[in-house]
C-alpha cells in the first residue's frame, strides 16, 4: 500500500489518512503544520465498523481526526461491489475497484484510515444470518479481529444495531464487531494471528445511532451525545464541511452532500467495556500522560508544539528531532511507537519543505525489461539537508553526499532491470477467480489481508539528514503527464504484459448454435511488438483462423484480432475460451479491463484472457429494438451480442428519432431517476404505445433519500422497495396461458436456474387494475410478491415494468434471462 505521508492533502494534516491515487507531494501550509503537531501529543484511536462503503459517518470521523488528534479508522466489511452504479456501467468487481477508491478518495479528504475484510458485497440480504452464512462466520471474524488487532483502538463503534430488520450486511456488521471486540482479547481465538499481531482489548464498543432514523417523539435523553460540529481556524474549515467533502467522494452512488455549518450533534449508545453515561470518552485519557516512562516524548512533543513558528517552519527541525529521539528510546513493544515515528518523520519532512519523488516515463513496465527512472530531491527551506542515499528496487544502496541547496532541485537518472519472474499488476483481491463469499488471497497476498491496495509496482527509497539525524523515505514509483483540460495527473507505475488480448465481454453467447465472430482487442504494452495470438477452445469447438500473426510499432497502439467461433452441433454445455499472445516464444494470457473516471485514479483489472461461451436457444419475433440508455447497465451491449438491431436513444435523440420503427423500445435501469427530464417525452412515448408499440421499463428506485419523481406509465402504478434476494426463489406464473411465458420462446423451470445474485428489486408495490401481474415469488418466510413484471394493454399496444435484475443476468450469460427478455420485447 502506498505510504500514508503528511502533506499530500489536506488530510495527511488531520491524520494519516489513506491515499486516494498516486499524486505529487504536496508541501502543507503552516496550519496543517500546527495540526500535525497538535497530534503527536494524542495517543488515542478509534476504529468504525460497518457494511459497505457510504456506511460510514465521515462527520464523525473528521471530527475525531481534526478535532481531538485521534487515530481513526474505518472498517468496511465489503468493498460495495454488489451496488448499482450511477456514473458507469461497472459492475460487481469493477464496481467494488471503483468504491475502493472512493472510500480512499474520502479518507483523503477526512483524515481516516480505510480498512476492509475478504467479504464480497453479494448483493442485498435481509438476515445477517444468510450473509454470515454466505461468507462464511469464522473467516468474517477473523479479518474483523485482525483488524482490531492491528489497528489497536481505544474504542470501535459501530454503526448499526444487531436487531433487524435492517439490511443483513448491516446487521452482521454489528454482530461481528460485538463479537470481535471480545475475541480480539482473547489469545485462544485465533492464535494463528499472533505471529504478527498481539492480543488486544478495546476499553469500550458503541453504537453510533443514525439521527435521520429518530421518530419525531423520539426521547433522545438515553444517548451518550457528542458535538461534533466545530470550526478549525487553522484550517479554515468546518468539520462538517469536510464531512460534505469526504461524502461526496461516493459518486458511484450519487451522494453529494451539501456542506453542514454550525451545531452538529451524535448520538451514541454503550454496548460493552466501560459504560460511559455522559461523554463518549468519559475516563479515558489520550495523552502521554497514560504511559509509564514516556515523560521524555511528552515533554519534546510540548515543547515543539509551543516553539512552532509558522512563518518559519524549519526553525521547528531542532525540536522535531528531539521527539524522534525520544521515541526511539521508546520499546519497540509500545502501541505507539511507530505510528508517531511516522508522524514525526512526515512533520520533518514537511517542515523542510523536502519533496521527494520517482518518475517513469511510461506508465507500464514489462518483467525483463530495464525502467528509465527520473529521481528528484528539493528542500523548499533554508534548512540544512544533505540527500545521503537511495535505493532502487533490487538494487544495493547508492551513495548520493549531495547537500540540498534552498529551492534548488537535485536529478538524477538511473534505469533499472524488471526481474523476469515479477508480478503482473492488478488489484490483489482480484488476482484469484471470484467464488463464494469471500475473495481468496494466496502466497503473499494473505499477508494483505484488510488493506485497501497492495505494494506499489516499484517503490525507491531515499536517505536524507536534518539537524544532524538520518531519515529514510520510501516513495513509489509514479507516471505524470499533462491533460489539456485538467493539468498536471498522476498514476501508479504498474507491471504488465508485453501485450494484452482483452475479449469485448466475459461471457459469449452462442444463440441456436450460430457461428459468431469474437472480436479480440490487442494493444502493445512496449514498442516494436511482434507475435502470434490465438484461441484456444473447448473440446468440440471450431475456431477460424488458428492463429493471427500481428506486428505493433509503439505502446499503447492497438490492433483487433477476429476469430470466427463455431459450437459444436447440438452443444448445451457451457465451456471456456482463453486466448494466448506468443511474445518471442513466451506465452501470455492476459486481458485488461479499465476503470477511468475524474475522481479517482485510472484504474487497470489485469488478469488471464479468458471467457465463458454459452450455447443456448433463443427465438425472437421483432428485432429492432430502441433503448433509452439508465445509468450502470450493459442490457443493450448485450442485446446486441445475440443478433437485436439496437439503437441507442439518449433524450436528444429520442425527440426526433421515428418511434414507429422499432418493435420495442426498451428503457434502461433507472433512467428516471437519472433524467426526470425524461418525462418531457412522456406523451410521445405513451403514443407509441397506443399505435401498436410494446414499451418496457427496467427498474426505477423510490425512496426518502431519493423519491421518484416522474414515470411513463399509462397508468398510476407505485414502485416500492420490495426485492426477491434469494436469486434460486421460485417464480409461480399467475396464469396458465400467460403469452409472456410462451411466445416466442416457450419457458420451463431451467429458465429460470442459474440467475445471479438476485430476482429483482424494486417492485411494483402497488398498481392499477389495468396492469396485470406476471409472477408471484418471495423469499423464504416471506409472503408472494407480484409486482417484479406488470403489463398493461395501451391502446392497440403493450406497457410493460420490470424490476426483474435483467441488468445482471444479462452480462453473467443467464440463458433463461435472454428467452425471458426476448419474450417480453416481441411485439
Amino acid at each position: 500500500m502506498r505510504n500514508l505521508l503528511l502533506g499530500m492533502t489536506l488530510a495527511m494534516s488531520l491524520g494519516f489518512g489513506s491515499t486516494a491515487m498516486a499524486r505529487p507531494s504536496r508541501q502543507p501550509h503552516a496550519g496543517e503544520i500546527a495540526a500535525g503537531l497538535k497530534r503527536l501529543g494524542v495517543t488515542g484511536s478509534v476504529l468504525y465498523v460497518a457494511a459497505h462503503p457510504d456506511d460510514e459517518n465521515t462527520r464523525l470521523l473528521a471530527w475525531l481526526v481534526g478535532e481531538r488528534g485521534l487515530r481513526a479508522g474505518y472498517l468496511s466489511l465489503t468493498r460495495g461491489d454488489g451496488g448499482q452504479n450511477l456514473i458507469g456501467t461497472e459492475q460487481d468487481a469493477l464496481l467494488g475497484l471503483i468504491r475502493t477508491h472512493e472510500l480512499l478518495a474520502a479518507r483523503s479528504v477526512d483524515g481516516a484510515e480505510q480498512y476492509f475484510t475478504r467479504a464480497r458485497d453479494f448483493g442485498y440480504s435481509k438476515s445477517a444470518e444468510e450473509a454470515l452464512r454466505i461468507w462464511g462466520h469464522d473467516a468474517v471474524l477473523a479479518d474483523v479481529v485482525l483488524a482490531i488487532r492491528r489497528f489497536q483502538p481505544d474504542v470501535i463503534i459501530t454503526r448499526f444495531t444487531t436487531q433487524p430488520p435492517n439490511h443483513g450486511h448491516h446487521t452482521a456488521s454489528a454482530l461481528l464487531a460485538a463479537e470481535a471486540f471480545i475475541a480480539a482479547a482473547d489469545p485462544k481465538r485465533f492464535p494463528e494471528q499472533l505471529s504478527e499481531v498481539k492480543p488486544w482489548k478495546a476499553d469500550r464498543l458503541l453504537q453510533n445511532a443514525s439521527s435521520w432514523s429518530f421518530k419525531p417523539d423520539e426521547d433522545l435523553s438515553r444517548y451518550v451525545k457528542l458535538e461534533v460540529g466545530g470550526y478549525d481556524a487553522l484550517l479554515g474549515r468546518s468539520w462538517g464541511e469536510v464531512a460534505a467533502e469526504s461524502r461526496s467522494q461516493h459518486k458511484s452512488q450519487g451522494f453529494g452532500q451539501a456542506a453542514d455549518r454550525g451545531p452538529a450533534m451524535e448520538y451514541f449508545t454503550p454496548l460493552a467495556g466501560t459504560l460511559p453515561k455522559r461523554d463518549v470518552f468519559e475516563g479515558l485519557e489520550f495523552s502521554w500522560k497514560r504511559w509509564k516512562g514516556s515523560e521524555a516524548v511528552a515533554s519534546a512533543v510540548a515543547a515543539a508544539a509551543k516553539a512552532f513558528d509558522a512563518r518559519a517552519p524549519h526553525r521547528s527541525l531542532p525540536a522535531l528531532v528531539r521527539v524522534h529521539d525520544a521515541l526511539t528510546a521508546l520499546p519497540d513493544s509500545h502501541p505507539w511507537k511507530a505510528p508517531k515515528l511516522r508522524e514525526t518523520e512526515a512533520l520533518i519532512a514537511a517542515c523542510a519543505g523536502l519533496f521527494l519523488e520517482v518518475r517513469a516515463a511510461a506508465p507500464l513496465g514489462i518483467p525483463g525489461l530495464p525502467v528509465a527512472l527520473d529521481v528528484v530531491a528539493l528542500n523548499r527551506s533554508p534548512a540544512a539537508v544533505e540527500w545521503v542515499g537511495l535505493t532502487l528496487p533490487g538494487e544495493k544502496p547508492e551513495a548520493v553526499g549531495k547537500a540540498l541547496g534552498a529551492n534548488v532541485p537535485l536529478k538524477l537518472s538511473r534505469t533499472v532491470t524488471l526481474p523476469a519472474t515479477a508480478p503482473i499488476s492488478t488489484p490483489y483481491w482480484l488476482r484469484e477467480p471470484i467464488t463464494g463469499g469471500l475473495y481468496t488471497l494466496k502466497g503473499e497476498d494473505r499477508a494483505l489481508t484488510g488493506q485497501p491496495e497492495g505494494p506499489p509496482a516499484l517503490s525507491v527509497t531515499f536517505e536524507y539528514q536534518v539537524a544532524g539525524r538520518r531519515f529514510r523515505a520510501e516513495r513509489p514509483v509514479v507516471h505524470a503527464w499533462t491533460d489539456p483540460v485538467r493539468g498536471e495527473l498522476y498514476r501508479d507505475f504498474e507491471l504488465g504484459p508485453p501485450v494484452t488480448a482483452t475479449l469485448a465481454q466475459d461471457v459469449l453467447m452462442f444463440p441456436n448454435g450460430e457461428s459468431r465472430a469474437v472480436p479480440v482487442v490487442l494493444v502493445a504494452g512496449m514498442d516494436q511488438v511482434p507475435g502470434k495470438v490465438r484461441m484456444v477452445a473447448p473440446p468440440g469447438w471450431r475456431v477460424e483462423p488458428a492463429s493471427v500473426e500481428f506486428k505493433l510499432a509503439a505502446r499503447g497502439d492497438e490492433r483487433t484480432a477476429t476469430f470466427q467461433v463455431t459450437p459444436p452441433q447440438g452443444a448445451t454445455q457451457q465451456g471456456v475460451l482463453s486466448v494466448e499472445v506468443d511474445v518471442a516464444g513466451r506465452a501470455w494470457s492476459w486481458r485488461a479491463r479499465s476503470v477511468s473516471h475524474p475522481h479517482i485514479p485510472p484504474l487497470t483489472v489485469r488478469q488471464p484472457s479468458t471467457a465463458t461461451v454459452v450455447p443456448f436457444s433463443l427465438a425472437t419475433k421483432g428485432k429492432r429494438i430502441g433503448y433509452i440508455p439508465g445509468p450502470g447497465d450493459r442490457v443493450a451491449e448485450s442485446l446486441s451480442a445475440v443478433g437485436y438491431d439496437v439503437t441507442l436513444l439518449p433524450e436528444e435523440r429520442l425527440a426526433r428519432e421515428p418511434l414507429e420503427r422499432f418493435d420495442a423500445i426498451l428503457v434502461g435501469v433507472r433512467a428516471f431517476n437519472a433524467n426526470p427530464h425524461l418525462t418531457v417525452h412522456r406523451e410521445r412515448l405513451l403514443q407509441y404505445v397506443e399505435g401498436g408499440g410494446r414499451l418496457v421499463v427496467q427498474y426505477n428506485t423510490n425512496s426518502r433519500v431519493g423519491p421518484l419523481t416522474s414515470f411513463v406509465g399509462p397508468h398510476p402504478m407505485e414502485i416500492g422497495r420490495d426485492r426477491v434476494t434469494d436469486e434460486t426463489a421460485v417464480m409461480t406464473p399467475l396464469r396458465a396461458n400467460e403469452p409472456l411465458l410462451r411466445v416466442p420462446n416457450a419457458l420451463t423451470a431451467s429458465d429460470f436456474a442459474g440467475w445471479v445474485q438476485e430476482r429483482g428489486l424494486y417492485f411494483a408495490s402497488s398498481w392499477d387494475a389495468h396492469y396485470q401481474p406476471v409472477f408471484a415469488m418471495n423469499d423464504a418466510g416471506e409472503a408472494p410478491l407480484q409486482g417484479a413484471l406488470l403489463v398493461a394493454r395501451h391502446g392497440k399496444g403493450t406497457f410493460i415494468y420490470t424490476g426483474l435484475a435483467f441488468f445482471r443476468q444479462l452480462p453473467a450469460g443467464v440463458p433463461g434471462a435472454y428467452r425471458l427478455l426476448a419474450n417480453i420485447l416481441s411485439p
